[in-house]
């Protein structure tokens, strides 16, 4: 997650071309706040009531140069708004799920100050500490609230390969460890983040096309139906292209619901451009390769017969940008990646607020140009045309990437709720 996605170009399903030509003639001017018009339900489809989910990414490893822990999830009011917690990552690796780093999940002790509830750790045998316990202590604060082990992302998906060869083992061994009695009261339940079954991302996997269903059918054997089973999935719609690797219909019956990943479309890996917006909603003219937009990868997931309700429309609380650009609409030319705090060429949505205040909107997203600097991201108003997208096509809710890109008063989760 959170990595470039080399994807194929392709047309789009004639239900995205519909409802994105209802968009075209305004997209480039569209107001922040311009939200699509809603394709027609089928007869199958109707009635649908979209739902409220509202799922966040939280990682390990943003204790540590970010400096955000679960504390923060509770002062900037998001624990209030969110109905579920990704935590990420968990390793795979040899075939098992493993831990990702001990220290940051189990070990490291908080003070009063840094405390979800303002009392210090414990270092009575056994005690749990890290992640987990101030996990324990947010869920105290908000009942209704549910937490997820997310496995694999972009660097670790490369044990799935291995995983995928015994699955019932693979889902033993993730069951023993989100379900270990340290801590077995923190999870309700476990997210598959598999880049990519059968095709590239980090590596390349040649698992075949029914690995993914096969895992996903032991994961939901081994948790049963008292836990949540979901996964962050690939937003490729082009012909041919990563959602055509693995059966993701197959597997639907098997997940709570599926998480496609909304965004990174586009970014500086491509380090010349064209400048294109990462977290498109609909095509626009100009687009550097069709298939890359959100309603193309709803409609084709939707066509292949997953259920709406089954789906979550992704965000991104963090801009992608490039340098070099003299073209302030999309489309221009780049020398290469934009300056970032953590690494070039992306930055999050509470940075670019003031340091690049966004100057356009084009296909339900924003964009901005400042200097020599080109970005795009998702504002409060761009993100509140998303929703209004994920009412009409009857999805499942939202989930975003991640806690930590957004502002202390959290801004962009009150745009989603």
């Amino acid at each position: 997650m959170l990595r470039p996605r080399g994807l194929r170009a392709a047309l789009a399903a004639l239900s995205t071309a519909v409802l994105t030509a209802t968009l075209l003639a305004g997209a480039a001017t569209a107001s922040p706040g311009a939200a699509p018009a809603a394709d027609s339900p089928t007869s199958a489809e109707a009635p649908r009531a979209a739902g409220n989910k509202v799922v966040g990414y939280f990682t390990e490893w943003g204790i540590y140069q970010r400096n955000y822990h679960v504390k923060n999830v509770e002062t900037s009011g998001s624990a209030a708004k969110l109905t579920h917690i990704n935590y990420a990552f968990g390793n795979v690796t040899g075939g098992k799920c493993a831990i990702g780093d001990a220290y940051a999940d189990y070990d490291k002790a908080y003070d009063a100050a840094s405390s979800v509830d303002g009392k210090a750790d414990t270092w009575d045998a056994g005690a749990l500490r890290g992640n987990f316990n101030q996990l324990r202590k947010l869920k105290k604060l908000h009942p209704n609230l549910k937490v997820l082990w997310s496995f694999g992302g972009w660097t670790w998906s490369s044990g799935f390969g291995e995983a995928a060869k015994n699955p019932a083992a693979f889902a033993e061994s993730c069951y023993n460890l989100v379900e270990d009695s340290r801590w077995a009261d923190v999870f309700d339940g476990i997210d598959i983040d598999w880049e990519y079954p059968n095709t590239c991302g980090n590596t390349c996997d040649t698992s075949g096309r029914a690995a993914f269903k096969n895992v996903m059918a032991a994961m939901r054997a081994k948790f049963g139906q008292n836990n949540l089973v979901t996964a962050a999935i690939t937003a490729d719609a082009s012909s041919g292209g990563k959602i055509d690797a693995a059966d993701y219909a197959g597997a639907a019956q098997y997940v709570d619901w599926y998480n496609p990943m909304t965004y990174d479309f586009f970014g500086a890996w491509a380090a010349q451009g064209p400048t294109a917006p990462h977290s498109p909603l609909t095509s626009y003219s100009g687009l550097p390769q069709q298939g890359f937009y959100s309603d193309a990868a709803i409609q084709k997931l939707k066509g292949l017969g997953v259920p709406a309700s089954k789906l979550l429309l992704g965000v991104g609380f963090y801009g992608r940008g490039w340098s070099g650009v003299s073209q302030a609409a999309p489309g221009g030319t780049a020398t290469g990646a934009a300056p970032g705090t953590y690494e070039a060429g992306i930055e999050d949505y509470k940075v670019l607020k003031s340091k690049c205040p966004a100057t356009g909107t084009i296909a339900g997203t924003a964009y901005a140009h400042c200097g020599n600097q080109w970005w795009s991201y998702d504002t409060p108003a761009t993100i509140a045309g998303k929703m209004t997208y994920k009412q009409q096509q009857g999805l499942g809710g939202t989930f975003f990437w991640e806690l930590s890109g957004d502002t202390t008063s959290g801004e962009l989760i009150k745009a989603i709720s």
